[in-house]
């Protein structure tokens, strides 16, 4: 094999493996739309505490009436309680997320972002669930 033969087919092969989507490539891809999951409601993780605070502090106030309404207080408290849950989920979520995968295999990063994913789609629907419940229980505040 001559000097440029073997340069050639060098180049050959780099090409080969440089051109189409890699597994990395799709683990990237895969990684950043579990990020994204993530980042569309992160920036209300405050908002879920403040309204948790407000819940809690109507419900504080409905109970020192004496002619407060006890299913009206009920409902408070387990609103504060989902809002309660929806944020602490996200940092449960956080906590445990990898962002390095170490020594796993490109089939197991895989596998671990698809449940990555679906965890995350779980915190999500939490948190707009209880966002949505707020809206409609305070609206009117």
């Amino acid at each position: 094999m001559t000097k440029y033969s073997y340069i050639f087919t060098l180049l050959t092969v780099f090409l080969m493996y440089s051109c189409g989507p890699s597994l990395s490539d799709q683990n990237k891809e895969l990684r950043d739309e579990v990020i994204a999951v993530h980042d569309e409601v992160m920036p209300q993780m405050g908002k879920l505490k403040n309204l948790e605070k407000q819940a809690l502090n109507l419900a504080e106030e409905l109970e020192s009436n004496e002619e407060g309404d006890s299913l009206r207080v009920q409902e408070l408290k387990a609103l504060a309680y989902d809002l309660n849950q929806a944020h602490e989920g996200m940092f449960v979520w956080m906590r445990q997320y990898e962002q390095e995968n170490g020594e796993r295999s490109p089939e197991e990063v895989k596998a671990y972002l698809e449940d990555q994913m679906v965890k995350v789609q779980k915190v999500n629907e939490d948190i707009k669930t209880a966002l949505a419940k707020a809206s409609s229980l305070l609206e009117d505040q």
